[in-house]
């Protein structure tokens, strides 16, 4: 099934299910030359009987035997977010209700004293339409098409250009952290990357000889206990022709996790396709900033691993020297996204010299018993970036909490051995303790900012904007950051 909407000047027809937007103040004389008396004081009957209500409502009845009139009903003034969610549930009320041939009245929706805004609206109902389907053999090939019956200066075409490759940024995301670990093994994903220099950026691959030869020893250590590689990928966008320093965004990429010789529990461990999300929202948000040709100039970095147990994996107890120069005693395989991290880091900062760092991983099971699936853990050494991160999560709901870090919780990850071990023995403070392990990686001093997003990159449920799966978090939030703070 997929969603596909066309935008047109034109009459309404009798075969279509028709879409209409009211406002609590709309009258009577607002739908003259559209409809009938008859269906006129329907919709009066409609208003009267919602006048006290303080939430947007969609509601629809038969105007004939195979033809509804959906009623959508704007009560609240909250900006863009509220028409994206409007816009969500409307494609959710006739997804739900088999609605799957619907003309919207887009040209009445300026006669609505409100703030919503069209091209938000349609953009929800587009991200919550997202379904990933590619491995069914039996699919639903009924589309659900929405027609926009528009007038001439509704459609911000800027805007909606700018909303579209957010869209397609999103859903790449998703694409990629669905699919299978058979299939998306770190040999594919590096050969995907390569394929997004056709939209302007350039990618670069650092493969295990590369790698070997660059000493960073703590990425390829997660991944030597598979057959398939080990890569860096570089993904640089320069939109802003002066020689301005990028805004650097570095994802965790484990293809799948079995945890290595430290081995998870068989329970669901199929879940662990999804630990390479972090890298994934950094790919989406790179290939956004391609498709709307942002104004600034950044570089997207991404760890690609598999953690596999096998002749020549890893062990508990290993000392690794990470490309930073320090080394790391290995005391759980299974902490391997910090591994994958702490080259990545010290590689992007070396390299870029970047304005900022921001970092995105699954990496914590800690950050869900803390946060749930409300929050991302946000773990930054700079009071500016974070509390502008913060500030775009609330704009576009896709939340970040600020978490603590400090340097007595460095003792905690101090080891006897090395300079430091990859995990807390002691026990408590899980993600802060990750946290504090990575920033000893940042070795220049530059801004950074750490989103654990274990408990925000894939969903047994939907969500507001987004249905059950791999919700693309992370795209959008650090899109408004962008444009928000350096656009």
């Amino acid at each position: 099934m997929a969603l596909k909407i066309k935008y047109f000047d034109g009459k309404i027809g009798t075969s279509k299910n028709i879409g209409l937007f009211l406002g609590k103040d709309s009258k009577l004389s607002d739908f003259k030359g559209i409809f009938d008396d008859k269906i006129n004081q329907k919709i009066v009957k409609f208003l009267k009987s919602n006048k006290k209500t303080k939430v947007d409502k969609i509601f629809s009845f038969n105007l004939e035997f195979d033809q509804q009139l959906i009623m959508i009903l704007i009560v609240k003034k909250n900006g863009e977010l509220q028409s994206e969610k409007l816009g969500a549930k409307f494609y959710d009320y006739i997804k739900n209700n088999n609605l799957n041939n619907v003309l919207v009245l887009g040209s009445n929706f300026s006669s609505v004293k409100n703030n919503i805004r069209f091209n938000e609206f349609m953009h929800g109902a587009e991200l919550k339409a997202y379904e990933f389907d590619l491995y069914k053999t039996k699919k639903n090939k009924k589309d659900i098409n929405i027609n926009i019956l528009k007038s001439k200066n509704q459609i911000d075409s800027k805007i909606k250009y700018k909303l579209d490759a957010v869209l397609n940024g999103v859903n790449f995301t998703k694409d990629l952290v669905s699919e299978p670990g058979n299939i998306l093994h770190p040999d594919e994903y590096a050969k995907r990357l390569l394929k997004l220099k056709k939209f302007g950026l350039k990618v670069t691959v650092y493969d295990e000889k590369k790698l070997k030869k660059l000493g960073c020893n703590a990425l390829l250590g997660v991944g030597q206990g598979s057959i398939r590689g080990s890569y860096l990928v570089t993904m640089e966008w320069n939109g802003n022709k002066s020689k301005s320093k990028p805004l650097a965004f570095v994802g965790k990429g484990v293809c799948f996790d079995t945890g290595g010789i430290s081995l998870k529990p068989a329970r669901f461990m199929e879940d662990m396709t999804y630990d390479m999300a972090g890298s994934a929202v950094v790919v989406g948000l790179m290939k956004n900033f391609a498709l709307r040709k942002a104004k600034i100039n950044a570089v997207g970095v991404v760890g690609l691993v598999e953690n596999m147990p096998g002749g020549n994996a890893q062990r508990p107890g290993d000392i690794v020297k990470s490309y930073s120069g320090k080394t790391i005693e290995v005391l759980n395989t299974d902490a391997e996204g910090r591994l994958v991290l702490a080259d990545a880091l010290s590689f992007t900062e070396k390299k870029f010299k970047p304005n900022f760092i921001v970092d995105l991983a699954t990496l914590t099971g800690a950050i869900v018993v803390s946060l749930g699936s409300e929050y991302a853990g946000l773990f930054s050494n700079n009071d500016k970036l974070s509390k502008e991160i913060f500030e775009a999560g609330e704009k576009v709901d896709e939340k970040a909490w600020r978490l603590p870090l400090h340097k007595n919780y460095d003792k905690l990850m101090d080891s006897k051995n090395a300079d430091m071990q990859n995990i807390n023995y002691v026990g408590g403070a899980g993600s802060t303790t990750a946290a504090q392990f990575l920033q000893r990686f940042i070795i220049n001093k530059t801004p950074w900012a750490h989103l654990d997003i274990a408990g925000m990159a894939f969903s047994k449920y939907a969500g507001a904007l987004n249905s059950g799966g791999a919700t693309g978090y992370g795209v959008r939030l650090l899109n408004k950051f962008v444009e928000d703070n350096y656009e």
